[in-house]
């Protein structure tokens, strides 16, 4: 199939239901499923000399596990969860077939269904460039031909910037709601208005092994924000207010965020 005539009644899909039946029926007809909320279209292996690591991340988006079969699929996931605009995400939520120009039938199972605030989906695989060759180049470009045929985004994504990462994985180790405290974070948004390091806004604040969580939790939401990619967190690193707040608020008039 020429990736530059592929439709939405090209392409087969298959999905498991939240309820665990498996459906199946053309892009064209299922594309409105709220992939988002799916089951993993197939289970994730674990044996002994596997050469990938396959594991369930605990997404703050999602409220629950989210599967990945490698470590740059987990990277790749907290990125995600670490983004504002995404409300929900699935791992291996369906497999597309079609006939290639061959005659053959061709199957590939996305590694990622996203949902935007917008409503929008995109699709996710996650492979490095030097891991790609001719025939994975070519599933590629047909599934963000379907993709675009019924209006979604396709991304395929590899390794993440070093710094950035590093970075994210930290801040996620601060993601889960338990470690808010309204009046501390609330403080920490006064303290920070007009910007300042991050030790010494913390200290400002209280007791250092008290505040330095709720930060990294605020930072974590957006709720403040720093460079991610100009260094790791470090005691000077500069905190301001974020510009992305849940609400789709701007910083100054969603700071009351801060105290939910």
């Amino acid at each position: 199939m020429d990736a530059d005539e592929v439709s939405a009644e090209d392409i087969e899909l298959e999905y498991v239901s939240p309820a665990g039946v498996r459906e199946r029926g053309l892009l064209s007809r299922l594309w409105p499923v709220r992939f988002e909320s799916v089951r993993p279209e197939r289970r994730f292996p674990a044996f002994r000399g596997q050469g990938n690591w396959c594991g369930w991340y605990g997404s703050a988006t999602c409220g629950g596990h989210v599967g990945y079969e490698s470590w740059l699929e987990r990277d790749r996931l907290m990125l995600l969860d670490f983004d504002p605009l995404v409300t929900g995400m699935a791992s291996q939520p369906f497999r597309l077939s079609w006939t290639s120009t061959d005659g053959k039938r061709v199957r590939h199972t996305p590694d990622f269904f996203v949902r935007r605030a917008d409503g929008t989906g995109l699709v996710v695989d996650v492979r490095p460039d030097e891991r790609i060759e001719p025939d994975d180049a070519a599933k590629f470009a047909v599934t963000a031909a379907a993709c675009r045929a019924v209006g979604w985004n396709f991304q395929r994504v590899g390794t993440p910037e070093a710094v950035l990462m590093a970075n994210v994985r930290w801040l996620g180790g601060y993601r889960h709601p338990r470690v808010h405290r309204p009046e501390v974070a609330a403080r920490l948004v006064e303290v920070f208005a007009d910007g300042g390091g991050l030790l010494a806004g913390a200290l400002r604040v209280g007791d250092q092994i008290a505040v330095l969580p709720v930060l990294f939790h605020l930072l974590w939401r957006r709720v403040l924000a720093v460079d991610l990619e100009a260094g790791l967190l470090s005691a000077d690193t500069q905190v301001r207010l974020g510009l992305v707040r849940e609400g789709g608020q701007d910083a100054v008039a969603s700071s009351a965020a801060a105290s939910r």
